[in-house]
């Protein structure tokens, strides 16, 4: 599997600066794939067809960007996401509303056969024990009230981190009923302990302990790298019969929770 269709396709990949979202980013470009990147700043040594600087905690910033534009997209790549350790607000903004809303203007200008796949975590794997609670949080359809339900609903929606991508993930499941119906797949993966410059910053925040535990039972962490071919998977023409899928991308540390009773089970 060499996924030289990507030759010629113009895709938009978010968080194109650093980790996930450049190695992604990189990859496409080798492939010879239009490559659009969406991230707050603009990383150095990629050859990106078109950039934009937006905060996907700025819902105005990712209408002016995205909301008129009428340019064919073939896939995208919601790479882009914030460190557990930063405001709360800030990290439900950009890991899910304005993903969200960037996905949904993107989607307006794909067709039969278009594909997108977010990178959420190992940290929202419990979403299937809290589908009512975040049924009626994703009920809350622009971003400015979901951000004001979350305010008013922080305490039992617990921390910002693990609730954001436990609504992507069911988000994800949710649209991939809504958006097959123009022949657009959605899927996400789910990665665990990473080595990119957010696990730095966890690592200097949290005891290295705990992210020590994500690694197992595989025993090192992820190469950004080793994340990429799933999301290209996931994008291609080989995934065609995949939708509504979360591709677990963590060496065994889900499934070793799992069969211990302590995650995934309902």
């Amino acid at each position: 599997m060499n996924f030289t269709e990507y030759e010629g396709k113009r895709v938009v990949v978010t968080g194109v600066s650093s980790g996930i979202g450049e190695a992604t980013a990189r990859a496409l470009i080798d492939l010879g794939a239009e490559v659009h990147g969406v991230s707050r700043r603009k990383p150095e040594g990629l050859d990106l067809a078109g950039f934009d600087s937006v905060d996907l905690g700025d819902p105005e910033a990712i209408r002016a960007a995205y909301g008129n534009r009428d340019e064919h997209v073939d896939a995208l790549f919601n790479c882009a996401g914030l460190a557990p350790m930063f405001p709360p607000m800030d990290v439900l903004k950009v890991n899910f509303l304005g993903t969200r809303l960037l996905t949904e203007l993107v989607a307006t200008n794909m067709t039969d056969g278009g594909a997108v796949v977010s990178t959420s975590s190992d940290g929202g794997a419990a979403w299937r024990k809290r589908v009512p609670l975040l049924t009626e949080f994703l009920n809350v359809e622009s971003f400015e009230d979901g951000a004001a339900w979350y305010e008013q609903n922080e305490e039992v929606a617990g921390h910002a981190y693990a609730f954001g991508k436990e609504a992507l993930d069911l988000w994800t499941m949710q649209q991939s009923a809504a958006l097959i119906q123009r022949g657009i797949r959605i899927n996400a993966t789910t990665p665990g302990s990473v080595r990119t410059p957010m696990l730095d910053v966890i690592e200097k925040t949290y005891p290295k302990e705990l992210s020590a535990a994500t690694e197992q039972p595989i025993g090192r962490a992820s190469t950004a790298e080793e994340q990429v071919p799933p999301l290209l998977f996931l994008n291609s023409s080989e995934a065609s019969y995949i939708n509504g899928a979360d591709l677990v991308v963590d060496g065994g540390y889900g499934a070793l929770l799992s069969s211990a009773g302590h995650l995934f089970n309902a």
